[in-house]
């Protein structure tokens, strides 16, 4: 058999992964009409090319809506955007909403834009994915992005969470999917490049220097630099819990855990049901 090119071994290595997250967490069903939010990053690009090409060989039918909000910032052209993906014969609708103006009101001077910038975002995407009748939003969220938040929660939130591939919005109306959830960035960002996307530049958020999650990222890079493989250790560490080596009673309370301490490893052992039974 012969060797493929670079680009063909990179799309089926990013295909293999997408397939294992949307089958994993079951994100894809019959006749789902799949709303892909596309930024004109790299990200956004990649998910839609690959869920395009999963969709013609899926044994479940489903199509793409491609969605690109132009959200006032200065400069923004998304002509380049339009053209590529109407010239590839995607669904494409262009929405405009001026959130730039709101975030650049409310955010005080020198903190970042992007969490309330976000916001404003899927509240845009959720509306319109109801007035196209779609049943599921797709998001380009990668490997990185969601280990960088998980470090980001446990640095400075105090919390132990990441980004769910899978989730409902809050009043049950939408489902969120993050099919690139096992990608890595490096991947993604190569396969940009071989396909020769064209990227659109965020300068809303790009222009800001010293924000946490690039300060995370850097972080995890130099680890990954020392200890090859570290992030992927971190992802799978996601996948792989012990509720009874955590700290939260809460969370024992709801899976119905109580433990007792092994005298000789100082592990934590589920205890049993006759356990339990007071004298």
């Amino acid at each position: 058999m012969p060797e493929l090119e670079p680009r063909a071994r990179l799309e089926r290595k990013l295909s293999r992964a997408l397939a294992r997250a949307v089958t994993g967490f079951d994100m894809i069903a019959h006749d789902d009409r799949i709303m892909v939010a596309v930024s004109g990053g790299k990200d956004s690009y990649v998910l839609l090319h690959l869920l395009n090409a999963l969709s013609r060989r899926a044994p479940v039918r489903f199509s793409l809506v491609a969605v690109h909000i132009d959200q006032g910032q200065p400069g923004h052209d998304p002509s380049p955007l339009v053209d590529f993906l109407r010239a590839q014969g995607h669904e494409l609708h262009l929405v405009r909403d001026d959130t730039y103006s709101a975030v650049r009101a409310t955010v005080p001077e020198g903190k970042t834009y992007c969490s309330l910038c976000s916001r404003l975002r899927r509240a845009v995407l959720y509306r319109v994915a109801s007035e196209l009748g779609c049943t599921k939003i797709a998001l380009g969220h990668h490997r990185d992005d969601i280990i960088v938040t998980l470090m980001l929660n446990l640095i400075f939130s105090g919390q132990l969470k990441a980004m769910p591939p899978k989730l409902r919005s809050d009043d049950g109306k939408h489902i969120v999917l993050r099919p690139l959830a096992y990608c890595a960035e490096q991947d993604i960002a190569e396969l940009a490049r071989l396909a020769g996307f064209p990227i659109l530049p965020c300068r809303l958020c790009g222009s800001q220097p010293n924000q946490q999650r690039k300060a995370v990222d850097a972080l995890l890079a130099d680890l990954d630099s020392r200890h090859p493989g570290a992030r992927a250790n971190m992802l799978a560490a996601l996948a792989n819990v012990r509720p009874t080596h955590l700290l939260d009673p809460g969370l024992w309370s709801k899976l119905g855990i109580l433990v007792a301490a092994d005298d000789e490893t100082d592990a934590a052992v589920p205890l049993k049901p006759q356990d339990l039974v007071r004298p």
